[in-house]
């Protein structure tokens, strides 16, 4: 018994003066229901490593390297309907460490700076807006997860600051 069959799905590359073809999966629309789903798994694996979903952009080499981006579904609900979530977990660990959650920008070319990372919860024009809450898992049998906070140092200019900053209220 051996692998089974690669399935490869691609376009053809561009002429020397075009762009390479679209790949477009979408869903149709429904009048009255749940639109359909996109699924994307891989198998599960008896004695190994289970597959890699990969999602990668290619770089450029004039301009700047393509986006990744993904955006949860609205709601234009009058009562009730709140927007989709979007929802990012790492794979547990039966009997051992649960998995990481990376999320950073990649360093600087010689003459730029590194990429912001951002988190910002939206406004809102009648009630609360979002939160943003950062916090540790509870141990039973050890010691509780640390937060850490570090600003980057600088070799020719003064390190970085750390602002926090409570939010004022400006009445009608």
């Amino acid at each position: 018994d051996t692998s089974s069959g690669s399935m490869i799905l691609r376009t053809v590359n561009a002429g020397d003066d075009g762009i390479s073809g679209l790949m477009s999966f979408t869903t149709g629309t429904t009048s009255s229901g749940t639109s359909g789903e996109i699924d994307i798994f891989t198998g599960q694996a008896t004695n190994g490593k289970g597959g890699d979903v990969l999602v990668s952009v290619g770089s450029g080499t004039t301009y700047t390297g393509g986006d990744i981006v993904m955006s949860a579904g609205l709601s234009t609900a009058k009562l009730g309907g709140t927007g989709g979530a979007v929802s990012v977990t790492t794979g547990h660990g039966h009997s051992t460490s649960s998995g990481a959650f990376i999320l950073q920008t990649s360093d600087a070319g010689t003459e730029g700076v590194s990429g912001a990372l951002s988190f910002t919860s939206g406004t809102s024009s009648d009630g609360n807006s979002g939160s943003i809450s950062l916090f540790t898992g509870a141990a039973t049998n050890g010691e509780g997860g640390d937060i850490l906070v570090s600003v980057g140092k600088s070799k020719t200019d003064t390190g970085g600051d750390v602002y926090a900053i409570a939010g004022d209220s400006t009445p009608f």
